[in-house]
C-alpha cells in the first residue's frame, strides 16, 4: 500500500510561528522576573549553555534526517528504536503533565475577567483547565493546515503582542517619572543566590527555552526542509530571547518582588497599567489576548508530540489501535488516550492544599521530564557524528566534532543540573502549603511517570508493522 504523503503546506514564516508559539510564553515571565535585574544574566547563561546549542543540534538533526517522528527518527538513528520510542514518550509526557500549568494561566486570566478571588477554588480552576483542554484537543482533529493557523494567529495576538504591550507601557511607565521597583545596575546583575533553593526558579528559566525541535515532527509537511529550518530557527531563536527577556523585565520594574505572584502576575501587571493610564479596557484586553495566546499553544503542542508516538507505532513498539486516524488523517485513538492522561493529572489542583503550589509542582515535574529528553537528544547527537559520518549534513555545527562536543556538553550539563534541581523545593517565594507533601507527590508523581519505559519491547515482526503502517499519518 502507498504510504500517505502529507502535502508540504509549512513556510519558513509557518516555521518560526510554530517555534515560537511552542517556545515563547508569558507564562513564565513573573517568574523570570522574581530574579530582578540578574535575569539577564541568568537568560544569558541558559541561552549560551542549553538554547543555543540546541538550535544548532536541531538545525543539523532535522535537515540530516528531515522524517517524520522528528527526535524520534534521530535517536532511533543513533540508538535503536527502542531508546526512539523512549525520547519520544518523553517528549509526550512532559507535554501531556504541561498542558495543565499553561491551562492554569488561563483559568486564572479568566478569573480575573469575572471575579479575581476565583483564582484560589480548586473546583473552578479545574473545570476550566479541563474544558479547555478537550476543546483544543477536537480542534485538532481537523487537520494541519488548521492547526498552523493556529499557530500563526496566537503567536501574534497571544504571545508578542502582550510582550509588546508589556514592554512598550513598561517604558512609558517609567518615562512618567516612576521608579524601577528593582536597581537597575551593574551589581544587580549579578544572581542574589544565597542558597540552592534560590536556584530552583532557573530551572524554569531554562524551561522556558524548550521545544525547538518539537516543529521537527512536521519535517514532511514543510516546503523546503534542507533550507528552510536552518532559517526558521535563527530568527525563532532571536525572536525568543529578546522577547522573553525584555518582557520579563518589564515585569520586574513595575511590580515590586514582595508582591509579585507567579500564578497571577501577568494581571497585577496589567491591573497596574489600567489604573496608571486611566485605560480601564486595558486589562480586559490584554487578558482576552493572554487566553487566546494560552489556547493556541496547547492547541499547537497537542498534536505534535502524537506524531513521535506515531513513527514508534511503525515500528510496531506500540499497539496498533493508537495509530487510528480520522479521515483528515489524525490520531483521533492517541489523542483521547492523552486527554485521559491529563484529566487524571489535573486532580493535582485538588489533593494539593494550594493551587500555586500545585503549579509549581507541575511546572518542576515538567521541567525534569523534559531535560531528561534533552539528555538523550545531547547523547544522540554526538553517537550520529561517529556512526553517520558520512551522511551529507546541510547544516552542520561548526568546528568539526569539537564543535558538536561543545554544544552537547553544554546542553548535557545544564539539562542534568536541572534535573537535580527540580528534587529541591524552592525558596519561601512559593507557597506550596506542606513541603512533605509536594515533595512527595513529586517523587511519586516522577517515578509513576517513567514506570512504562521498563516496559518498552523490541519490535514486533514485519508482518505487525504493515497493519499499522496503513493507518500512519507521515
Amino acid at each position: 500500500m502507498k504510504k500517505f504523503a502529507p502535502p508540504r503546506v509549512l513556510s519558513v514564516f509557518s516555521l518560526v510561528m510554530i517555534n515560537v508559539i511552542a517556545v515563547d510564553s508569558i507564562r513564565t515571565l513573573p517568574m523570570a522576573a522574581s530574579y530582578g535585574f540578574s535575569l539577564i544574566t541568568l537568560y544569558l547563561i541558559a541561552a549560551l549553555s542549553f538554547f543555543i546549542p540546541l538550535a544548532l543540534i536541531t538545525a543539523e538533526l532535522a535537515t540530516t534526517w528531515p522524517e517524520k517522528g522528528g527526535i524520534y527518527a534521530w535517536v532511533k538513528t543513533a540508538f535503536g528504536p527502542k531508546w526512539g520510542l523512549c525520547v519520544v514518550y518523553l517528549q509526550w509526557i512532559y507535554n501531556v503533565v504541561w498542558y495543565p500549568t499553561i491551562l492554569t494561566l488561563i483559568a486564572s486570566t479568566i478569573a480575573y475577567l469575572y471575579d479575581p478571588s476565583l483564582v484560589k477554588n480548586a473546583a473552578f480552576m479545574t473545570c476550566v483547565v479541563l474544558i479547555t483542554f478537550w476543546g483544543c484537543t477536537l480542534m485538532n482533529c481537523f487537520g494541519m493546515k488548521l492547526s498552523s493557523a493556529v499557530s500563526t494567529f496566537g503567536s501574534i495576538v497571544g504571545t508578542l503582542g502582550p510582550m509588546a504591550i508589556i514592554i512598550l507601557l513598561t517604558l512609558v511607565w517609567v518615562k512618567r517619572g516612576n521608579l524601577p521597583e528593582i536597581p537597575l545596575t551593574w551589581s544587580g546583575l549579578m544572581p542574589p543566590v544565597k542558597n540552592i533553593s534560590e536556584l530552583v526558579f532557573f530551572s524554569q528559566i531554562v524551561f522556558s527555552l524548550i521545544g525547538l525541535e518539537m516543529s521537527s515532527v512536521h519535517a514532511l509537511e514543510v516546503k523546503n526542509p534542507k533550507k528552510d529550518y536552518p532559517v526558521a530557527l535563527l530568527i525563532s531563536t532571536i525572536i525568543i530571547l529578546v522577547s522573553l527577556v525584555l518582557a520579563s523585565l518589564a515585569v520586574a520594574v513595575v511590580i515590586p518582588q514582595s508582591k509579585l505572584s507567579n500564578l497571577t502576575g501577568l494581571i497585577q501587571v496589567f491591573s497596574l497599567f489600567s489604573e496608571e493610564f486611566r485605560v480601564p479596557w486595558l486589562g480586559p484586553l490584554v487578558a482576552g489576548a493572554i487566553l487566546i495566546g494560552g489556547i493556541c499553544a496547547v492547541a499547537t503542542w497537542i498534536i505534535g508530540p502524537t506524531k513521535g508516538l506515531f513513527a514508534a507505532a511503525d515500528d510496531g513498539i506500540l499497539p496498533p489501535f493508537l495509530a487510528k486516524t480520522n479521515r483528515y488523517g489524525v490520531p483521533y485513538a492517541m489523542l483521547l488516550t492523552q486527554g485521559g492522561v491529563c484529566t487524571l493529572l489535573t486532580l493535582v489542583y485538588v489533593l494539593l492544599p494550594t493551587i500555586e503550589g500545585a503549579y509549581f509542582l507541575l511546572s518542576a515535574m515538567v521541567a525534569q521530564l523534559s531535560l531528561l529528553m534533552y539528555v538523550i537528544i545531547f547523547a544522540a547527537a554526538i553517537s550520529l557524528r561517529y556512526s553517520h559520518k558520512d551522511v551529507p549534513r546541510p547544516f552542520k555545527i561548526p568546528g568539526k566534532n569539537w564543535g558538536m562536543w561543545l554544544c552537547a556538553s553544554l546542553g548535557l550539563l545544564i539539562s542534568i543540573s536541572v534535573v537535580a534541581l527540580g528534587f529541591v523545593p524552592p525558596s519561601s517565594k512559593v507557597d506550596l502549603g506542606d513541603v512533605v507533601l509536594y515533595e512527595t507527590y513529586l517523587i511519586i508523581g516522577i517515578t509513576c511517570i517513567l514506570l512504562p519505559i521498563l516496559f518498552i519491547h523490541a519490535p514486533k515482526s514485519k508482518s505487525s508493522k504493515s497493519l499499522v503502517r496503513s493507518n500512519l499519518l507521515s
